[in-house]
């Protein structure tokens, strides 16, 4: 997808995408767009991607195909182990930035839209988290770093907490941040404004079935409650998908956000996930 010249870049940002039904269902609304309504620059969190925990080379090449043009990630990212063969030439695939120094992959990179550039950072929150080393402190050189090479400037914060992420996301906008979009909790929140000039929202939402715990089957969710005892989630495969996304229109050469929107529909047939 491409940027022309003298108009504002429309960016899409779907929340996690949650297994097959997830997939599907992004691949049915990206198909499905009106081409005046079609983004310029398409970002995923794709971290429950592959049957609900973490994603395999094959889904994102099949993610790619569809025209993502940026994935993030989250803490459940390495729960597939074949990651650690492709994430290092995946150019599309960010893992949280805030990783330790020396581990795999990369947490910000420059993508090319038509004749602009975006820059897209992601992190990881540490309340109710994995250890990981604190986003306040790595963000105000990443996105200095990020801004010397586009003003248009993206970031994905995976985080549990809505304090933690309403006060990064503050700071994000102190730092000239275009959107920032919360993700992991799976549940979208309707708190979407500009924010001194940035597009933010507490939470994205996720991309999976509709009659679900947050994308995961009720039974086994269920019985993790009331035995206490671990159980093998498994992603919920019956009945409608939805579509949870946020939609920002950011100036290409302010970085300045003007619009944005909350994105929610639902799509009557997903299949099931009878593969990895």
């Amino acid at each position: 997808m491409s940027g022309d010249d003298n108009k504002n870049l429309k960016i899409l940002f779907f929340g996690d995408i949650v297994g097959k039904p997830g997939r599907n269902a992004v691949k049915f609304y990206l198909e499905n767009l009106p081409e005046e309504e079609k983004p310029d620059f398409a970002i995923a969190n794709v971290e429950n991607a592959s049957h609900g925990f973490g994603l395999t080379e094959k889904n994102y090449n099949e993610l790619s195909s569809y025209g993502i043009d940026c994935m993030t990630s989250g803490n459940h990212i390495w729960d597939k182990k074949d990651i650690f063969n492709y994430i290092d030439t995946a150019g599309k695939l960010l893992r949280p930035l805030n990783y330790p120094q020396g581990v795999q992959g990369k947490g910000s990179a420059i993508f090319e839209c038509g004749n602009y550039k975006i820059g897209v950072v992601n992190f990881l929150g540490r309340v109710f988290m994995n250890l990981v080393d604190d986003p306040f402190k790595i963000a105000e050189e990443e996105i200095k770093k990020l801004k010397e090479i586009t003003p248009v400037v993206i970031v994905d914060f995976h985080a549990e907490a809505t304090a933690e992420k309403i006060c990064f996301a503050k700071y994000c906008a102190e730092l000239g941040v275009s959107a920032f979009f919360g993700t992991h909790t799976h549940v979208q929140t309707a708190d979407e404004k500009i924010l001194n000039g940035m597009g933010y929202i507490t939470d994205a939402g996720f991309c999976g079935t509709i009659d679900s715990v947050i994308g995961m089957e009720y039974q086994t969710s269920l019985n993790r409650f009331l035995k206490g005892i671990p159980e093998r989630y498994e992603v919920a495969e019956e009945g409608c998908a939805q579509i949870n996304a946020v939609q920002v229109e950011i100036s290409p050469e302010t970085g300045y956000a003007s619009a944005i929107k909350r994105i929610f529909c639902s799509i009557d047939k997903v299949e099931k996930d009878e593969s990895q």
